[in-house]
């Protein structure tokens, strides 16, 4: 399959209302109403569906009177989402007042287990053991989000192809410039640079690590995967490669991909916007079919449509190198990590309400916002799930 280039924001609503229902889409339309001002400051903008879903994200969005102040933290990738979703209920419902920061997934997890944020913000699901530990802790999924492979090669225009192994090869340090024969092989035609490969890595501890090692580990099992000894996780022991670059937060590793020509940079695609503007590229990624695909709106919805029926009730699933055709291999939900018990009701109602809006097809989880960091919204029936875990808080 030929790789695409990223479509425009009108391209990306056309392509996706292809894949979504009638409703959906008149929900979306709705949702363009309500950020021109058409929405009162009443206190529910849930779609106005009779099915049981919307009616049950209707129920959540029951906002405080009283004031209250939220604090979310965690992921880098989800934060530019955040800061839109808050800019927008702050103004509604002024009483509930919401910080948002950009601290890694790592630190949403645990500062939402040790209870000193109302909201973590994770790429990663929770792990077992997290969820042994912690038997109180949710994950719910809130839109689905993918992550690029970026490089800085000054001369090169395109889009490079890249398979996991050869990914996997790189950041071990065992393929170090630009034009081995290796990355040639993906490349036919394309003149590559004799420039030696800089890899940069998070040094926070990051869902997009998660993410970025899941995926060499399932396209390489033996080398890099559980039988190659290094694995995934938020954190990971990189192999030790001469000049390898850490850094923090996915703005971090735009800064340093930036600064580092040869540079090779797994960032989530919020970010995509920004690293284009810095010049950097991004790889179009070889799926389980064998096909070449970049992040583009279809391509993740494509990926995450193959899921939908097999994320579990408690919303922790893989999406990492599915299997379908025209899929882009690393896609993800992007997660709200909560305690059950909140410190107290007006807490636990605020945090229901605010992450029911943020759910609803006519709220959060239009294409007003997700267009903006190119996100996908939700399947309903995943959406459910999400609402089913947020009654649980008390």
């Amino acid at each position: 399959m030929s790789t695409r280039r990223l479509p425009s924001a009108l391209e990306r609503t056309a392509g996706r209302a292809g894949r979504l229902r009638a409703g959906a889409v008149l929900s979306a339309l709705a949702a363009t109403a309500l950020l021109l001002g058409a929405c009162s400051s009443s206190s529910s903008t849930s779609s106005s569906s009779s099915t049981t879903g919307a009616a049950t994200l209707q129920s959540l969005q029951s906002w405080p009177t009283s004031s209250v102040s939220l604090q979310e933290t965690g992921s880098s990738l989800l934060y530019p989402l955040f800061n839109l979703w808050t800019a927008y209920t702050q103004k509604q419902w002024p009483n509930v007042q919401i910080s948002t920061a950009s601290t890694g997934s790592g630190t949403g997890i645990s500062q939402a287990a040790a209870s000193t944020v109302a909201i973590g913000a994770s790429d990663a699901y929770l792990s077992t053991a997290q969820t042994t530990q912690y038997p109180g802790l949710l994950n719910v999924p809130l839109a689905i989000s993918a992550q690029q492979v970026n490089y800085n090669v000054p001369g090169l225009t395109g889009h490079l192809k890249l398979d996991g192994k050869t990914l996997s090869a790189i950041y071990q340090g065992t393929i170090t410039n630009w034009n081995d024969p290796a990355i040639a092989a993906l490349n036919p035609g394309v003149t590559l640079p004799n420039l030696k490969i800089v890899t940069i890595h998070r040094s926070d501890s990051s869902g997009d690590t998660f993410l970025f090692t899941s995926f060499l580990s399932a396209t390489d099992p033996t080398g890099w995967g559980k039988t190659g000894g290094i694995g995934y996780g938020t954190t990971v022991a990189w192999p030790p490669v001469a000049g390898a670059v850490a850094a923090q937060g996915n703005g971090g590793m735009v800064t340093a991909c930036a600064a580092n020509p040869g540079c090779v940079a797994y960032i989530g695609v919020s970010y995509i916007d920004q690293a284009t503007a810095k010049g950097l590229g991004y790889a179009a990624l070889e799926n389980k079919s064998g096909n070449f695909e970049l992040p583009t709106t279809d391509a993740v919805a494509a990926e995450a449509a193959g899921f939908a029926t097999k994320t579990p009730a408690n919303g922790a699933v893989s999406m990492i190198y599915g299997s379908d055709p025209n899929g882009y291999p690393i896609v993800n939900y992007e997660y709200a990590i909560l305690q059950t018990s909140q410190p107290n009701s007006t807490t636990a109602q605020a945090v229901k309400a605010f992450l029911a809006w943020a759910l609803d097809p006519s709220g959060g989880n239009s294409p007003a916002y997700l267009d903006q960091v190119h996100f996908v919204a939700l399947p309903s029936t995943v959406t459910q799930i999400s609402v089913d875990l947020l009654a649980k808080l008390h």
